[in-house]
């Protein structure tokens, strides 16, 4: 394949999706529908609750699910695949159900953020795509989230497309940073393709590529007068950078009457630097001058230097943004929950383990998200899908984990978390706006108590069963045998 090839994303599969489509095409379970869970089990850096982000493209996606000629040539080429198997493909298309949490929305382990009703085969392959960019769009817009909150309401700049791991997580990670709630990229081509705004100004370069560093600032103003933001720490923030940019402002900017300006910083110690440019900034006249940081900042790293009084306007956060360095691996999974036992039946499946936190809740189901009477949310509640919640009546609530813990709910108000998106392969859903997606994501943490947002030892949230779906749970467990499938 040459390089610049378009890619059929459909293969982009793990193989044993493939091997086992065959299998259910010749075992004649192709057509039989069944039911997935995409769940994660828990939040990165100990946080109290995640962002989810990528549906918008897992939707691009099943909208362009086909085999071409090559992909079915490459296929055939392996040896392995039924030639009924492969015909079958030349049609491929999905016509399932799909429904998910909208991008944005504050998520907690255990309960589906998104669930496929589909036929087996058209299930099973969606498993690597979805995960792939669901796991990598939440745990970005989840950090983000938390470096963002670090900053008090200081903007950050995304940063991290030299340091991200592949083009894709360049590309789609400032995207989810944006709606994680940063200020804009670097990311000219996630500028270009999703409307997250780019920005940049210089790097050390420009300043070494001329013969004086005011000359540098200096033509660096007149070049772009509006948008002047001079990165003072080539040689010395103090002693040549602040005054040399203090320079270029007053002969370039000031007789034109522009007061909109900034400065870089992106080496050494920022609490102290930024103090003392501030003073300088300020006895100069331009206290209109903001202070840019830079240079592997993280939640923690902003939050101690707004302790230390450090004065910073923004933050621009690379390397430990784009690839989540704290803990880079979200950890979301794709489960069978529930598979048609030919007549329309749904027959509930669940997946023992010795590992308590990999037992799987069974049967196809729906969220809802239960807020007291002051607009907080203090639950979800996993239910089977033929059940209702009635806020008229008082709601148990059952910790999927413990037979004795349980709690009872009044005064409430009830939202089903998980919307339609597919239905018989149709897209019924609307696709807002990545700046509605933002907005919908400040709204959404507004609804989270604040013990919830702590970075240490955050209050545990609860995601409860209901006691149908405890019952049922606990009845499958008992007639099991570990590591074992069954159903009821």
């Amino acid at each position: 394949m040459k390089q610049n090839d378009k890619l059929n994303l459909t293969m982009l599969c793990d193989f044993y999706e493939l091997t086992m489509s065959n299998g259910y095409f010749q075992s004649g379970y192709h057509d039989r529908v069944c039911c997935f869970d995409l769940f994660f089990r828990r939040v990165p850096d100990g946080g109290g609750f995640a962002i989810a982000a990528g549906l918008e493209q897992v939707v691009d996606y099943i909208q362009n699910l086909h085999f071409d000629a090559a992909d079915i040539d490459y296929l055939r080429s392996r040896a392995i695949f039924s030639e009924e198997f492969l015909d079958y493909l030349r049609t491929f298309h999905f016509s399932g159900d799909l429904w998910a949490v909208p991008e944005g929305t504050p998520v907690f382990p255990g309960e589906p953020i998104l669930i496929v009703r589909a036929p087996a085969i058209e299930a099973q392959l969606l498993e690597t795509y979805l995960l792939l960019e669901m796991n990598h769009q939440s745990l970005i817009a989840t950090k983000s989230s938390r470096i963002c909150r670090a900053a008090q309401g200081r903007a950050v700049l995304e940063f991290g497309s030299r340091r991200a791991q592949g083009t894709d997580a360049a590309i789609t990670g400032a995207r989810a940073a944006y709606i994680g709630g940063c200020a804009g990229t670097a990311c000219t081509i996630s500028d270009q393709m999703y409307g997250v705004r780019a920005g940049g100004t210089m790097a050390h370069s420009w300043v070494q590529m001329f013969e004086s560093e005011y000359e540098a600032f200096r033509t660096y103003c007149e070049i772009y007068p509006t948008n002047a933001t001079l990165l003072v720490d080539t040689y010395n923030v103090l002693h040549s950078g602040i005054p040399n940019a203090i320079r270029a402002f007053n002969e370039v900017l000031r007789p034109r009457g522009i007061t909109k300006c900034g400065i870089r910083i992106d080496s050494g110690d920022m609490a102290y630097l930024t103090r003392k440019a501030r003073q300088m900034l300020d006895d100069a006249g331009w206290t209109t001058c903001s202070i840019t940081c830079s240079n592997a900042l993280d939640e923690r790293l902003i939050a101690d230097l707004i302790r230390q009084g450090a004065k910073i306007d923004i933050f621009g956060v690379g390397e430990r943004l784009i690839t989540a360095r704290s803990e880079p691996v979200f950890g979301g999974v794709y489960k069978l929950s529930a598979v048609d036992d030919g007549t329309g039946n749904l027959v509930p499946k669940i997946k023992i383990s010795e590992n308590v936190a990999k037992i799987t809740n069974p049967g196809f189901k729906k969220v809802y998200r239960i807020y007291g009477p002051e607009g907080k949310c203090f639950a979800d509640y996993i239910c089977l899908y033929d059940e209702e919640v009635d806020e008229r009546r008082p709601l148990e609530l059952f910790d999927p984990d413990a037979t004795w813990k349980r709690q009872t709910a009044t005064g409430y108000t009830a939202r089903l978390l998980l919307q339609p998106v597919f239905r018989n392969g149709a897209l019924v859903a609307a696709r807002p706006s990545l700046d509605e997606i933002r907005a919908y994501t400040e709204t959404q943490l507004d609804t989270l108590w604040d013990e919830v947002k702590r970075f240490d030892n955050p209050h545990n949230y609860y995601v409860d069963l209901s006691p149908k779906l405890w019952t049922l749970k606990n009845e499958l467990l008992r007639h099991s045998r570990p590591g074992t499938e069954t159903q009821q």
